[in-house]
């Protein structure tokens, strides 16, 4: 995985079950970056929490390659 450089200690998780799908919130309470994830309500609580921090780190790697000035096309 790209973002095994992303070191999480700490991450917070709300759950919202709406009907057969559930909406994951993950904030990573030291920058207070947040994303949701949706998924299905018969998945397991720790398959939604390692989805929903995949994306956690994602968007931290993100911030940090735009904070740095070296934005990549990828194509």
């Amino acid at each position: 995985m790209a973002y095994d450089h992303i070191h999480l200690p700490e991450v917070l998780f709300e759950f919202v079950k709406q009907g057969r799908y559930v909406k994951v919130m993950a904030v990573d309470p030291k920058t207070g970056t947040e994303v949701a994830i949706v998924g299905d309500a018969s998945a397991t609580k720790k398959r939604l929490q390692n989805l929903a921090i995949q994306k956690l780190k994602y968007v931290l790697a993100k911030k940090q390659t735009e904070s740095s000035g070296r934005n990549e096309i990828v194509a």
